[in-house]
């Protein structure tokens, strides 16, 4: 079982040019995408949020349910849903401004226990940004890497809503210890500083960095450098591509028992070749249509 923690929200996305283009709703946030993502890939996968119980609430939870992922771990609460409402430049790029004020994922309070049969937990986001809800997925974070668990943290950045980036940069570098495996954009690492090899003397096992059409690297501790370019294909918008890379990687990783701070240590050439060159794949589907669709299994064939 992959548990995947953090927000579940609404994209508003334009169906045209122009500020004013009609914008249509759909499912997202970056944990969200993440849970959607496994569950099409065919992870056992669990969400663990707080969801509004208003009519968005309802449709976020459906789609989790229509991917085969486990919603036992959602709280419910009156509160609306987070809003975010995407504007997509000429390169399909997306960037959102976003309504938080008093919604319900805010208000997260970490589970008593995890499943049984809990292998991995995946963090990222706006849920580790919001409080009082970030200090209760930070919790949930630490507690898990105390228990052994392999976690996976993909920061996410979302500039304009972290009020003071020097004290946000500073808890960033505070969850390192407790992370197995780092992924984070291009754009990310430039905000957040520092280089792959600072963080992983911090503790993450693995470091991989997306780049967009480019492609992907991924960093180990010994110093070595895996990288796989990016796969050809018309990009309709980049949302949900980063969550779709988070999804990839876990999945990829279960499938090659390495859901451990020692197995993906202990990864070799043929192992993150294979890894990267499935994330790129499944990324590309992504952008290939609009939103966040993630492929499912039977679209990506095996690694």
């Amino acid at each position: 079982m992959i548990v995947v923690a953090g927000e579940a929200l609404i994209d508003l996305v334009p169906q045209g040019a122009g500020a004013l283009a009609p914008l249509q709703p759909a499912p997202g946030g970056g944990p969200y995408n993440t849970a959607v993502a496994l569950g099409r890939l065919g992870s056992p996968t669990t969400f663990c949020s707080r969801a509004s119980r208003d009519a968005f609430g309802e449709a976020l939870l459906d789609g989790l349910r229509g991917a085969g992922v486990d919603v036992s771990l959602v709280e419910r609460g009156p509160e609306p849903t987070t809003l975010a409402a995407a504007t997509i430049d000429a390169k399909g790029s997306a960037s959102y401004s976003f309504y938080v004020d008093g919604t319900a994922d805010r208000l997260f309070t970490a589970p008593a226990a995890l499943p049984a049969t809990t292998r991995a937990l995946s963090f990222g986001t706006l849920s580790l940004v919001l409080e009082p809800g970030a200090s209760a997925y930070e919790e949930l974070l630490r507690r898990a890497a105390g228990q052994g668990l392999f976690t996976a943290l993909d920061p996410n950045i979302r500039a304009g809503l972290i009020t003071d980036p020097d004290a946000y940069r500073a808890r960033f570098k505070s969850w390192l210890p407790s992370v197995t495996l780092l992924k984070l954009s291009e754009e990310d690492a430039l905000w957040l500083g520092g280089t792959p090899r600072e963080w992983l003397a911090a503790g993450p096992s693995a470091v991989v960095i997306t780049h967009g059409g480019e492609g992907l690297s991924a960093f180990t501790p010994d110093g070595t450098v895996y990288a796989v370019p990016g796969e050809g294909v018309d990009v309709v918008d980049t949302i949900g591509a980063g969550d779709t890379v988070n999804a990839a990687l876990l999945h990829g990783l279960a499938a090659q028992d390495a859901l451990s701070a020692e197995a993906l240590a202990g990864l070799d050439a043929d192992g993150w070749t294979g890894l990267l060159r499935f994330a790129a794949r499944a990324a590309a589907i992504t952008c290939s249509r609009a939103g966040a669709e993630p492929p499912y299994a039977a679209e990506l064939g095996s690694m």
